[in-house]
């Protein structure tokens, strides 16, 4: 049968194309690996490049974000609000790149796990020689299964609190940022929750809308 010779016509794509991600750690680490574990899971680890691009202040990695993000589609920087002096300049500046977001924790990344054993807005301080991040991780050591937590070693974080733990952090993240919102009283807060919301979303191909 001979073919019409609109079958030979390349056919119109049915889903949008797939974004290149970049998401810069403020740590090597814990934080790190914890995202590389994450887009394992949702399966858009080719999709999206996690690195720690050597800088550790929230200024420079926006500004290396900056500097990198005419090769991505989506551009996030994964900072810790600790005692940052440069925090409210990195805040500033991202407002000036439209593919950059900055997904901050208060004070730090371990608050986001906290979060998986229950609502938590008491706020951390410094208090002598302990930084607010000291004493969120001393809570977080008194976590079943967390006893041993060290923010420099690799335990497979994800992995030990992935299933109702973890669903449970994401119903109670956006809680707990709109409270902090409301009050504003960032501190504790994160928005890591929308960081994997985003994996979640880019596993899933978008299809295209048909134009009338």
């Amino acid at each position: 049968m001979a073919r019409d010779s609109n079958s030979f016509k390349r056919q119109k794509p049915k889903f949008k194309p797939q974004p290149k991600v970049l998401v810069i750690c403020e740590d090597s680490k814990s934080g790190k690996r914890y995202l590389e574990d994450a887009s394992l899971h949702f399966r858009v680890n080719i999709l999206v490049e996690i690195t720690h691009c050597g800088k550790t202040d929230p200024l420079n990695i926006v500004k290396e974000a900056i500097n990198r993000q005419g090769k991505f589609d989506h551009v996030f920087c994964a900072i810790d609000r600790d005692t940052h002096e440069t925090f409210g300049e990195a805040l500033n500046l991202v407002k000036t790149a439209k593919k950059v977001e900055i997904i901050a924790s208060y004070p730090c990344f371990e608050f986001w796990l906290l979060l998986h054993f229950g609502y938590n807005r008491k706020p951390y301080a410094s208090v002598g020689k302990h930084s607010a991040a000291d004493l969120l991780i001393k809570d977080l050591r008194a976590c079943p299964g967390l006893e041993k937590y060290n923010k420099g070693e690799d335990m497979g974080i994800f992995k030990l609190l992935l299933g109702k733990q973890f669903d449970e952090a994401r119903k109670i993240a956006p809680r707990v940022i709109t409270e902090a919102i409301a009050s504003q009283e960032m501190n504790p807060s994160t928005r890591l929750h929308e960081l994997l919301n985003f994996f979640e979303k880019l596993s899933s191909p978008q299809e295209i809308t048909p134009t009338l």
